[in-house]
């Protein structure tokens, strides 16, 4: 490989490792080119980026980024999972397709940030229920005491105009 294809390679690899929210790496060792290209489909479709990567110049890519601490996991083959958006996606993604086609691939770490993720981390990520999900329960348990609060107040009035409901009944049958 030519040393421009070499630089260029890094640059991109650290400008991934730099903008993306979340990345998973891999060891692909197994995989048929068949498997490896439904995986990258897969991913693909969710907005993940797939790449298998060379460690030294993964390792080049990951000091230009400021992310020393993957120096260490980049070992044996590698293949980085690149997520943009939401954080849980690719972890989601990845372990349903290793679940899913049973295939001897196996989940290495990752990072998020400038925090290095173990497997245990990552697979609770994948668990995790997505970023409008979340949202949506933090809201609720905001909104819990409002309406507790609003019926409080109201059981008195509709107490009271059920009472008087009930008088009118009365003096209508009289």
């Amino acid at each position: 490989m030519a040393r421009e294809e070499k630089v260029r390679i890094v640059n991109e690899l650290s400008e991934a490792i730099s903008e993306c929210s979340v990345a998973i790496l891999t060891d692909y060792q197994g995989l048929t080119a068949s498997e490896m290209d439904v995986l990258r489909r897969r991913l693909r479709e969710q907005k993940i980026e797939y790449r298998v990567v060379k460690n030294t110049l993964a390792r080049f890519a990951a000091e230009k980024a400021d992310k020393e601490f993957l120096v260490g996991s980049l070992e044996g083959p590698v293949a980085i999972a690149f997520g943009y958006g939401d954080v849980t996606e690719p972890a989601r993604a990845l372990n349903g397709y290793i679940k899913d086609s049973d295939s001897p691939m196996s989940i290495k770490c990752g990072f998020m940030g400038d925090r290095l993720l173990t497997i245990d981390e990552i697979s609770r990520l994948a668990k995790m229920p997505p970023r409008e999900v979340l949202i949506a329960q933090v809201l609720a348990g905001m909104q819990a005491p409002v309406t507790g609060l609003v019926s409080c107040l109201a059981a008195p009035i509709r107490g009271f105009v059920g009472v008087l409901q009930s008088r009118i009944k009365q003096l209508e049958e009289k």
